[in-house]
Formats: structure tokens, C-alpha cells, sequence
């Protein structure tokens, strides 16, 4: 009876435990590819994507904000295309069925620009094969904040915020970012007191900065970059800094 009852723990625990290795391996993967496979993203590396249910998909989980080279002005962009491609695979990446693009294993992601309202993304591998994603993007998302009330340091190298909760250096920086592999320009920004603020990137959560963690360096993509440092619904910091191509040249 022994036996039996300890056959019956094992296997289930075993069952578990297999359960769990697939759901962490996934988690893995899905970093992984946001790091290695989505080559140089419009407006920075993708922290968090999403698996379509064909598992041969994948999309931004983030609307992000991103010079569109079209216009040059600052819109909403999110990357769509194959995960874990095999060799000749390929498939076509739509917006409000519109094509926008073609993806291989060569180039599996591409950049979807969106319009205000609904979006539906479709990567479609074939005809019995797509997979559709939906993002929702608020009218002015990607306008540029007013920060004509920020003020600066007398030499001009820090702007403050006009709630005076937080502030940033001014002139970009050039460091190793080893969420893209690269240089890139950066500007400090930091906790001008024992505020809690929660840092976001062009629409994306950074960190968060307090009594506990004071400053943080914030990397720069190509094109106009809108840094905010929220103090809960009491007030919102804004500074808006240029990142050029998004590259720079280490000394």
C-alpha cells in the first residue's frame, strides 16, 4: 500500500513539476526573445511580448512612442512577427487589414505604426495559421508634453520640474545598455526628495525612484524621447530629450 500511495505522489509531483519547468522555460523564451530576436526596435529594446495562440506569433505587449521615418514626427509603434522561426518560414503582418509588412526567419519582426482608435495586428503564416493582437491607442498619445514651466540650473545642466519632486540632467551621456547590447545616449534623472515616483520611458514603466532608490539613468532610442516621473494622480514630471539615431560612440 505503501508503495502504491508513494508511486501515486511521485507521479503527480513529477506532473507538477514538469508543469512548471514548461511555464518557466516559456517566461524564459519570451525574454530571451525580446532581447536577441527583435533586432533594433524603433523605440528600444521590448521589455514584455505576447505569444499569439499558434505559438509561431508574437507581438509588443507596449505601445510605445517612436519618430515614425515617414513623418518624422513622434507616433505610436508596436512590433509584431515570427517567434522561434524555422528556416523557411514566413508571413504577412497586417494593420486594420491593411499589409504592412513581410516577416522571414531572416527578418522576423517588423515595426507597425498605429493610428489613434482600435488597432488589429494579424500575423498570418498562412490561411488556417494567424494570429491577432489589438491595441487601443489614446488620441495624443505621442504629442509632446509641455514643459515650458520646467526650470534649469544656472550653468544649464539640470532641468527641474515645475512640482519640484524631480529632475534631470540636461546634455545626454554615452554608456553600455545590456538590454540592447549597445551604446546609447542616457540622461540621470532623479528623486529630488522622499517622493515615490514611477519612471516611464515613451509610454513604457522603467523603474521606480524614492528614499530608498534616488536616481536612475534613462536610455535614449532614436527620435524624440518623453521621460515621465509620476507621483501617484498628484502630479506628473515631464522632460523631453532627443535621442538622435539612438546610438552614440563610447570613448
Amino acid at each position: 500500500m505503501a508503495s502504491n500511495t508513494n508511486s501515486k505522489y511521485f507521479g503527480k509531483s513529477k506532473k507538477e513539476l514538469r508543469m512548471k519547468n514548461k511555464i518557466i522555460l516559456s517566461s524564459l523564451v519570451s525574454v530571451l526573445l525580446a532581447f536577441t530576436t527583435l533586432g533594433k526596435p524603433a523605440a528600444g529594446a521590448t521589455t514584455t511580448v505576447q505569444i499569439g495562440a499558434s505559438g509561431k506569433t508574437f507581438a509588443s505587449s507596449f505601445v510605445q512612442c517612436a519618430a515614425d521615418p515617414a513623418t518624422g514626427s513622434q507616433s505610436p509603434v508596436m512590433e509584431a512577427g515570427l517567434f522561434n522561426p524555422t528556416t523557411k518560414i514566413r508571413a504577412t503582418v497586417s494593420l486594420n487589414s491593411i499589409p504592412v509588412a513581410n516577416v522571414t526567419n531572416v527578418n522576423p519582426a517588423a515595426n507597425v505604426w498605429l493610428v489613434d482608435g482600435k488597432n488589429t495586428v494579424v500575423v498570418a503564416i498562412n490561411k488556417k495559421t494567424a494570429d491577432s493582437y489589438t491595441f487601443n491607442v489614446q488620441p495624443g498619445m505621442c504629442a509632446l508634453p509641455d514643459t515650458s514651466d520646467n526650470t534649469f540650473s544656472p550653468d544649464g545642466t539640470l532641468e527641474y520640474a515645475a512640482s519640484g519632486k524631480s529632475y534631470a540632467t540636461v546634455s545626454p551621456g554615452c554608456a553600455f545598455n545590456s538590454k540592447t547590447g549597445t551604446a546609447q545616449p542616457f540622461v540621470n534623472l532623479f528623486d529630488n526628495g522622499t517622493y515615490m515616483l514611477n519612471v516611464s520611458v515613451n509610454g513604457v514603466p522603467l523603474t521606480q525612484l524614492s528614499s530608498f532608490r534616488r536616481s536612475t539613468p534613462v536610455f535614449l532610442s532614436a527620435g524624440m524621447n518623453v521621460i515621465s516621473a509620476a507621483n501617484g494622480s498628484l502630479s506628473i514630471d515631464y522632460y523631453v530629450r532627443d535621442g538622435a539615431d539612438g546610438t552614440c560612440a563610447l570613448p
